[in-house]
């Protein structure tokens, strides 16, 4: 119901949007960032909606009542495990917690008590059969402990009477108020014991907080990401289907021709699967007319205002055939021909995917296209990506080794990203891959693709109007974005190999616990988790390192002969 909410209120948006009109191109588009702001308040809308449920099936499960005891009733069974291991002595006495730790507080817990997320992830586990109750779970426990080191004793009493081993004890000097010690106790036990313990512990007053902490796939908050190129099958969702229908203010909207058209074109991109090679399009008169007018518009500004790597892989293209004036290229013939230069390849996308899944691909060298073409009536402005744009805007600098390594990086950096984190990547990408500016010569030349394949605001960001600041990704991820009128700031690179350098420092800071490579002889994206993964890639670069050590004794033998 969220998703739907959310998507409902989405097309509503997308239905009031305005455009303005500048140098004939009206400005308005659809954004990757919008997209990843939009992916982010979906997955908690849905996050939320889940968790409510989850705990709403917790309370009337009866677990409540089953392992959670009025304060009457401790001790009366030797066998049921609590917190006060079956006394009721004032805490003074023998070591054991006092009746009032729970007493009055019993009921209003019962009453209060949530499920965190960790624990809902955890009790699903176990609702999943009997045999998923008892597995044994490893565990992390933070415990906040008000009454000082005597406290230890007793948890470690109440671990064992639910049949737990503590595996890993250590405390430290709290700087919460209130609090003396913080306690991070590893225990392994079955999921359900596991979950009784937390909330007796919970009942106790001694502790100002009970925490579980992610450990050994408890918590499922990093989220799926594909491991090999086929995965990729899974990476195609889409923000809308089929934009034209869903905004009035689109060129095609209130056209059924056109609307026919993009379906079937979608359709096609919906069924490929990764093995296939690319389908072929037939494009009509119509649409290589439409890309005839925007490649001799772009064959036009590109000499004085595109930068040097642009425009030598232009050419290339142009060498081989693809870039010719009257007929729009097919992209299994621009997939190989990426593929022989910098190992990129292309699949086609049925239209404007969500940023999580875009940027995925492009860990794989992988570029998700679209296949079909702006309306006719416009054909220096699309509100979303066409065929047009990704084949004069990113082909060309796709085909470019030093920006091929720059884009892959940005979809590494993406795999197990958390959403905000998705957000920043996504701005990045829009303020360097979308609207970059690059030093030449002293002179500033574009590389973004929609600065490239767009009139009106390739020459707004090369006038005197906007603002232009240097690419620094810490502060270029978190600038907002304009999406109604043409960019009020522009990022500047050195060079690739600048902006490359700075992107890798700021991914290194980012929370994701692991790091990933790309292995282009499997095609697939390894986890380095393990100290086995990390001295097989030593051992593999070693033998790297050993071929170009004698290739450069052979190069100098050479130049002193």
């Amino acid at each position: 119901m969220a998703v739907a909410a959310a998507q409902k209120n989405r097309e509503m948006f997308a239905i009031k949007k305005s455009y303005s009109i500048e140098n004939g191109y009206p400005s308005r588009r659809r954004s990757l960032v919008d997209d990843a702001r939009f992916e982010t308040l979906v997955v908690k809308q849905t996050k939320q909606s889940v968790l409510e449920e989850a705990r709403a099936r917790a309370n009337d499960s009866g677990l409540d009542s089953e392992f959670i005891q009025d304060a009457t009733h401790i001790g009366n069974d030797d066998n049921t495990p609590t917190v006060e291991d079956g006394t009721q002595q004032d805490e003074t006495k023998n070591g054991h917690l006092a009746d009032a730790d729970i007493g009055d507080d019993a009921g209003k817990a019962d009453e209060d008590y949530t499920l965190t997320e960790e624990e809902v992830i955890l009790q699903n586990a176990a609702s999943e059969s009997p045999e998923a109750e008892q597995a044994i779970q490893q565990a992390a426990l933070l415990l906040r402990m008000r009454d000082g080191m005597g406290t230890l004793a007793r948890i470690l009493k109440t671990i064992d009477n639910y049949k737990g081993c503590v595996e890993h004890l250590e405390t430290r000097p709290s700087q919460a108020p209130g609090v003396q010690f913080d306690a991070l106790v590893k225990v392994s036990m079955s999921r359900i014991n596991l979950l009784q313990l937390i909330r007796s512990l919970r009942q106790s007053t001694s502790f100002a907080g009970v925490d579980l902490m992610s450990d050994n796939n408890i918590s499922s908050k990093t989220p799926w990401f594909p491991r090999h190129a086929s995965d990729l099958d899974n990476c195609n969702h889409l923000m809308t289907k089929y934009e034209p229908e869903l905004d009035m203010n689109h060129p095609g909207f209130a056209d059924k021709e056109y609307r026919e058209r993009r379906k079937q074109i979608a359709e096609i991109a919906f069924g490929y699967k990764y093995g296939d090679p690319i389908p072929s399009i037939t494009y009509t008169e119509s649409e290589n007319a439409t890309w005839q007018r925007v490649f001799n518009t772009v064959l036009d500004l590109m000499p004085k205002h595109a930068c040097r790597e642009y425009k030598a892989a232009f050419g290339k293209l142009q060498a081989a055939d693809i870039f010719v004036p009257h007929r729009i290229p097919q992209l299994e013939d621009v997939s190989n021909f990426l593929r022989k230069h910098t190992g990129f390849t292309l699949r086609p996308a049925a239209g404007l995917l969500t940023a999580r899944d875009f940027l995925a691909s492009l860990a794989f060298r992988v570029f998700q296209s679209t296949q079909y073409v702006r309306h006719a009536n416009s054909p220096f402005h699309t509100p979303e990506p066409d065929c047009i744009h990704e084949l004069l805007g990113h082909i060309p600098l796709l085909a470019d080794p030093s920006f091929a390594q720059f884009s892959q990086e940005i979809g590494l950096a993406s795999l197990g990203a958390s959403d905000s984190e998705i957000e920043k990547l996504s701005t990045v990408y829009w303020f360097t891959v979308e609207f970059g500016l690059c030093k030449e010569n002293q002179q500033l030349k574009a590389y973004g693709a929609a600065l490239l394949s767009s009139i009106g605001e390739l020459l707004h960001a090369l006038s005197d109007k906007p603002e232009l600041r240097a690419f620094e990704p810490a502060s270029t991820s978190v600038q907002p974005y304009q999406d109604q009128e043409y960019q009020p700031i522009y990022y500047v690179a050195e060079s690739f190999e600048d902006a490359k350098e700075k992107f890798r420092r700021w991914v290194s800071t980012m929370s994701r616990p692991f790091e990933v490579r790309f292995n282009p002889h499997t095609e697939r994206v390894e986890v380095l988790d393990s100290v086995d993964k990390l001295e097989t890639l030593i051992w593999q670069l070693n033998t790297e390192m050993l071929h170009l050590t004698n290739a450069v004794k052979k190069l100098k033998g050479l130049h002193f002969e």
